[in-house]
């Protein structure tokens, strides 16, 4: 009797493969309305970030941003003021090569860019209607100037200076976040595990899944636009 592949087992959605709903409840971004001044009364470790989180109050209740490296308990946050460390501007606000994160995608929606511990973009340049600034891709990517970002870099940035010296430890590091750990090639495995699997037909090459295959079958490369070497 067969038994399911990985691709099957990981398609299922058992907590197996997913992270735990209870890393995930505290939710980062703004307020819509922000105005005044806040309060940071807490700060803590969330399983399902990378950096530290911040817990802010103000006038009218309570939000999660990442912390700024050198935030303290208690400290005071201004909402569109001085151009502080911690406090939360407008992008046309900002002076240009100022470091900045937690960057709104589009005005209200609470911050999509720089999230992870350590990140950091540069105010560069304004033109016309349009604010630009570098990422730490070091690509420059255009925003909306009325975009809401916090001032600083975010906290956490040597969580990756320190190297994993054991295979236990990213084992522990993976499942934390229920992430497939360690991964093993296709071609590598058994007939019974996956469709590349078995010692005999060793060709390494990108297999065309059919459109309509079963969850068990769509490995590989699934409707590419193009195949074969780009000349």
């Amino acid at each position: 009797m067969g038994k399911r592949i990985i691709q099957q087992r990981r398609g299922r959605g058992t907590s197996t493969y997913r992270a735990s709903k209870r890393a995930f409840r505290y939710k980062i971004g703004y307020p819509r309305h922000l105005e005044g001044e806040g309060t940071v009364i807490r700060l803590f470790n969330s399983a399902a970030h990378t950096s530290p989180l911040a817990k802010i109050k103000y006038s009218k209740g309570t939000f999660y941003i990442p912390a700024f490296n050198g935030m303290v308990e208690g400290q005071k946050i201004k909402f569109g003021e001085s151009v502080e460390k911690g406090n939360i501007l407008k992008l046309k606000d900002i002076p240009i090569k100022t470091m900045i994160y937690n960057i709104e995608s589009r005005p209200g929606d609470g911050g999509k860019f720089i999230r992870t511990g350590g990140n950091s973009a540069e105010m560069s340049k304004t033109v016309g209607e349009k604010v630009f600034l570098w990422m730490p891709s070091k690509k420059e990517k255009k925003f909306n100037p009325n975009c809401r970002a916090t001032i600083g870099e975010i906290a956490g940035s040597g969580r990756l200076d320190k190297p994993i010296l054991k295979a236990g430890k990213q084992y522990h590091i993976k499942k934390a976040k229920s992430k497939l750990w360690p991964r093993t090639s296709a071609v590598k495995m058994n007939a019974i595990d996956h469709p590349f699997g078995s010692g005999r037909g060793k060709r390494i090459k990108s297999k065309i899944a059919k459109r309509n295959a079963p969850p068990g079958r769509k490995v590989g490369l699934l409707r590419p636009k193009q195949t074969g070497k780009r000349k």
